[in-house]
């Protein structure tokens, strides 16, 4: 046996292990509670922070965009999900060899991929913006490192060009820039959410942390517009545009009752769901934002303050003869020698000599106060972005010349729109009720702007026009009565007014009986030998006007209007 063997340790040494051993085992019990348990400054704290900060992520959850529709409820403008494809050109530079099949799976050129992934100090960098799900998710199939998808929202616009000046447009980033979708953005947008999740190191979701804040969706926006008489108003004046060979035109048509808009239509137009290779021309809304002098479809209006004064009645003769007058320095005259005419005849025949009488027999200020009152070059009040205020020009004194072509609607400028709400006065009993691109449940308080009795004499001597020898006979509608006037306008040029370029113009209401729907049409230089407002925009009114009441359900009214007439006839013939 080995004298070895036989040796024993001295017994502190034993203890000296055993204690430094347990030193040890203390020191890795407080390391582990220091990483573990205590809020030190290398403590579990900040390791999960270090943890969280790469695998935690906050996902912004996007805000569905309010719905835009039509006062019957069908979709105007509505926001689909889409996907976008962003890449993080730190993490895609490991698939480098893999760029050519994303570049064919995006339909972009190599050298363009290239150049938007060869960008190391960038950490974001979109691909494509909206793609469809199914066609973003085949591409995130093919596990592309850093290569993710983002869930966002695009603006479908179903009517397309029919409602595309009304409406307007957002951009890229779902914000509203043009029309309603720019006037009520506030309204349509949504407030985004987020929440919290757990994700790999390629990017995808294990798992959701909390639900955090949900989104919240924007709200919807019901308009007046009916989607029925929008298609038909830009369906008839598109064609007629056609025809003419006019550059553009507008229709406005109102709720007499209720001011609401239920068309509105310009030509030409542009798709706001593809605005590639837009026009800027092609985006004005003409009906709210373009001006024009109105021509002789103010002349009713002037004939306001004829009837106010008390010096002229519907059936007061106006001596017209020989056809024409000198004013000034300037000749004016008509057609025809229409020799000595009525009030109403002036209207009919819309007579430049006899509106020229008619209003160098008023006070200076007369025909401009009335035109005030009609609303004439002021603001709708709708809050559409642009809409034009018009121009009604005021002086401490007037010319003869200006005091007639004022009267018959040169030297003013309004718009398309206010024109219409003017010629719902007479077809609401003389009062005028606020315009509005909403849908209204109630109806408004108008303001009484003439008397009920001006307003009927009025309406009837508008009728005048529609009927037979009227200039605006091609605007009457089968089985219903209706009134307006017509309007030829001479451009502005470089050089004062063209002789050969026009404006052409009808404003009028059906029935007459009780009006329904006021309206206006609006050919911006037609070529050929068509341009009289008669010839030109009259026919537009007579067929959306006759389908609108149709399509509204208005009883026809003209053959009770006709025996209406003939017994007013015959007590007058009795008396």
């Amino acid at each position: 046996m080995s004298k070895s063997a036989g040796v024993k340790l001295p017994l502190w040494r034993l203890r000296v292990m055993m204690l430094l051993l347990l030193v040890l085992l203390c020191v890795l019990c407080w390391r582990l509670l220091g990483l573990q348990v205590m809020d030190t400054e290398r403590g579990y704290q900040f390791l999960q922070g270090q943890g969280d900060a790469r695998t935690v992520r906050t996902e912004i959850i996007p805000a569905h965009r309010g719905q835009i529709t039509d006062r019957n409820g069908e979709p105007l403008a509505i926001s689909t999900p889409v996907i976008s494809l962003w890449a993080n050109p730190q993490e895609a530079a490991a698939g480098r060899e893999l760029w050519p099949q994303l570049a064919r799976e995006l339909d972009m050129p190599l050298q363009q991929l290239r150049e938007r992934l060869g960008q190391p100090g960038r950490r974001f960098v979109y691909l494509q913006r909206h793609l469809p799900p199914a066609r973003a998710e085949q591409i995130l199939d093919l596990k592309l490192p850093g290569i993710y998808g983002q869930r966002e929202y695009r603006r479908f616009y179903p009517a397309g060009e029919v409602t595309a000046h009304l409406l307007g447009f957002t951009n890229i980033d779902d914000r509203g820039q043009e029309g309603l979708e720019l006037a009520y953005d506030e309204w349509l947008s949504g407030k985004p959410g987020s929440k919290r999740v757990l994700k790999d190191r390629t990017g995808k979701i294990i798992r959701e942390i909390d639900a955090g804040k949900p989104a919240e969706p924007g709200r919807d926006l019901v308009l007046s517009i009916d989607l029925r008489l929008q298609y038909m108003a830009y369906r008839e004046l598109r064609q007629q545009l056609q025809e003419v060979g006019a550059a553009a035109g507008s229709l406005v048509m109102l709720d007499s009752r209720t001011g609401e808009v239920l068309a509105m239509a310009n030509v030409p137009s542009f798709n706001p769901n593809n605005r590639s290779g837009l026009k800027a021309s092609h985006m004005r809304n003409r009906a709210m934002i373009d001006l024009m002098e109105p021509g002789s479809t103010t002349k009713p209006i002037a004939f306001v303050a004829a009837l106010e004064s008390g010096k002229f009645t519907p059936d007061t003769e106006i001596d017209t003869r020989p056809g024409w007058m000198q004013v000034g320095r300037k000749t004016l005259k008509d057609p025809i020698n229409y020799g000595v005419m009525t009030l109403t005849s002036v209207i009919t025949k819309s007579s430049q000599i006899g509106t020229t009488r008619v209003a160098l027999a008023l006070p200076e200020q007369a025909i401009v106060d009335v035109y005030r009152r009609f609303g004439l070059g002021q603001g709708s009040g709708t809050g559409f972005p642009g809409e034009a205020y018009g121009l009604l020009p005021t002086r401490s004194r007037w010319s003869d010349i200006e005091r007639a072509n004022f009267a018959f609607g040169y030297g003013l400028q309004v718009s398309p729109l206010q024109l219409a709400r003017a010629y719902s006065v007479f077809a609401n009993n003389g009062k005028m009720v606020p315009v509005t691109l909403l849908r209204r449940d109630e109806v408004a308080e108008g303001e009484q702007v003439i008397s009920p009795a001006i307003a009927k004499a009025v309406v009837d001597m508008l009728a005048t026009v529609v009927a037979p020898g009227g200039t605006g006979r091609r605007a009457a509608i089968p089985a219903y009565t209706a009134a307006g006037k017509t309007g030829t306008v001479h451009k502005v040029g470089e050089a004062g007014y063209d002789t050969d370029r026009y404006r052409s113009v009808f404003a009028g209401f059906a029935p007459v009986s009780s009006p329904r729907v006021v309206t206006v049409v609006v050919i911006d230089d037609p070529t050929g030998k068509r341009y009289h407002g008669g010839e030109v925009a009259a026919p537009v009114f007579g067929r959306v006007v006759g389908g609108a009441m149709r399509l509204l359900n208005v009883a026809p009214d003209a053959a009770a209007h006709i025996a209406q007439e003939q017994r007013a006839r015959a007590r007058g013939a009795a008396s």
